[in-house]
């Protein structure tokens, strides 16, 4: 279907997902907000995605919320805002096929809680990143509370949440933000070969990892470990684990099915 502010391309099992509103440096309305919505439902069934890539046009990311509409809110109209936010996000982030970030800019407020809902982040050396929330009296609302002390440790997270201020590509690497930098030219080749990687496998396996390390990751320990168990056993049953098996003692590439 056509999108307004997404630009939806699909080459080799990979979408890539451009964020389109330049002008505006690819800000986050209630329109591209919805766009997302769709795009992610659509790709959750759709078997010729295997992976998805993320990224902006221009020379942002994405640069955050859309200021002027959430001024326009009150308290009960920025609580909704939130909670639709949060649930688009946590659909990427719970999305049965892996999601890449290919930051290629400003990845600010709404759009660093876009890229830490992805979950593989890439970033162009020029890329920057921040919540800048508290600048303008707010915090993060799209799960960036929650998802970044999970994942650069809950000191860091607050330094950057509450200064605002923003990192670039290297110290998000260091500091565990960012998986791998590449240059501005090479950023969507990384990105490309890392899906390219994850969809030569069997598809079943890797949405049950996602799942495994997803609904796992805040359970106590025997609890995970119990659910690791299950979905382990639940792959005995699929067509593509006979697959890979039988291709591993053959010595030759499995031919997956999704099955």
């Amino acid at each position: 279907m056509p999108y307004e502010f997404l630009a939806v391309e699909i080459a080799d099992r990979i979408a890539t997902v451009t964020v389109n509103r330049p002008d505006k440096l690819n800000a986050l309305n209630a329109r591209v907000l919805e766009e997302l919505d769709l795009v992610f439902t659509a790709f959750d069934t759709d078997r010729s995605v295997g992976a998805v890539i993320v990224t902006g046009a221009g020379r942002a990311f994405v640069a955050g919320a859309d200021i002027a509409e959430i001024a326009a809110n009150d308290a009960g109209g920025l609580e909704r805002l939130s909670a639709v936010g949060q649930a688009i996000f946590t659909k990427i982030e719970t999305l049965s096929k892996p999601v890449i970030a290919a930051v290629n800019g400003f990845a600010l407020g709404g759009g660093c809680e876009l890229a830490i809902a992805c979950h593989v982040r890439v970033a162009s050396e020029h890329a920057k990143f921040g919540l800048p929330e508290v600048k303008l009296g707010l915090i993060p609302g799209y799960g960036g509370t929650q998802r970044l002390p999970r994942l650069i440790g809950k000191a860091r997270a607050l330094r950057m949440i509450l200064t605002g201020e923003q990192v670039d590509a290297n110290e998000a690497h260091r500091i565990g933000l960012v998986d791998e930098v590449a240059t501005a030219t090479t950023l969507h080749e990384v990105a490309r070969s890392i899906a390219l990687q994850m969809t030569k496998n069997g598809p079943v396996a890797v949405a049950r990892a996602i799942e495994a390390v997803n609904d796992g990751f805040d359970r106590l320990p025997a609890e995970a470990m119990a659910l690791e168990a299950r979905l382990f056993g639940s792959l005995g049953a699929t067509k593509d684990m006979a697959e890979g098996t039988a291709a591993f003692l053959a010595k030759r590439p499995a031919q997956f099915t999704g099955e």
